[in-house]
C-alpha cells in the first residue's frame, strides 16, 4: 500500500528557478528605469527652461511696449511678481533654485557650472543686439541652454 503525501510547499528547484527568474527581469528592468529617470530630468529642465523663456520674453515685450526693450536684470529674474509669478523652479539636476548672474560672454559660451547655484544668467542689455542667455547649472549637454 503506497501512502500519498499530501506537498504542503514548494521544492528547493522551484524556488530556485523563481529567484532566477527574478533577477533576469531585474536586470533587464533597472537600466530601463534609470534611463527613464535621466528623461524626466531633461525634461523637467526643458520645462522648466521654456516657462522661463515666456517670462523673459513678456517682460522684454512688456518694456518695448514702454519705449525701451531691456531683457531683465538677476534682481528682477529673481523678484517674484516681477518676471515669474512664483518663485523660480528648482533645477531637477540639483534642486536649487538660485540664480548666479555671470558677467562674461566666455562663461556663457563654456557653460561654467558649480555645485552652489541652480540656474545661470547672462544678460549685455548694453551690446546691440543685447545678448541673453539662460542655463541649468549641469553638466548634462542639450537640453540646458535657454
Amino acid at each position: 500500500m503506497a501512502h500519498s503525501r499530501n506537498r504542503s510547499g514548494f521544492t528547493l528547484i522551484e524556488l530556485i528557478v523563481v529567484i532566477v527568474v527574478l533577477g533576469v527581469l531585474a536586470g533587464v528592468a533597472l537600466p530601463v528605469y534609470f534611463d527613464h529617470a535621466a528623461s524626466a530630468k531633461v525634461s523637467a529642465c526643458k520645462g522648466s527652461l521654456g516657462g522661463i523663456r515666456s517670462g523673459v520674453a513678456n517682460y522684454y515685450a512688456n518694456e518695448a511696449i514702454g519705449g525701451t526693450a531691456i531683457f531683465p536684470t538677476t534682481a528682477q529674474l529673481t523678484a517674484v511678481g516681477t518676471v515669474m509669478q512664483d518663485n523660480l523652479p528648482a533645477n531637477p539636476y540639483n534642486n536649487l533654485n538660485t540664480v548666479k548672474q555671470t558677467t562674461t560672454a566666455a562663461d556663457a559660451t563654456n557653460r561654467v557650472n558649480d555645485s552652489t547655484t541652480g540656474w545661470y544668467y547672462y544678460v549685455n542689455n548694453a551690446t546691440t543686439p543685447t545678448t541673453v542667455e539662460f542655463w541649468a547649472n549641469s553638466s548634462t549637454a542639450g537640453e540646458n541652454l535657454f
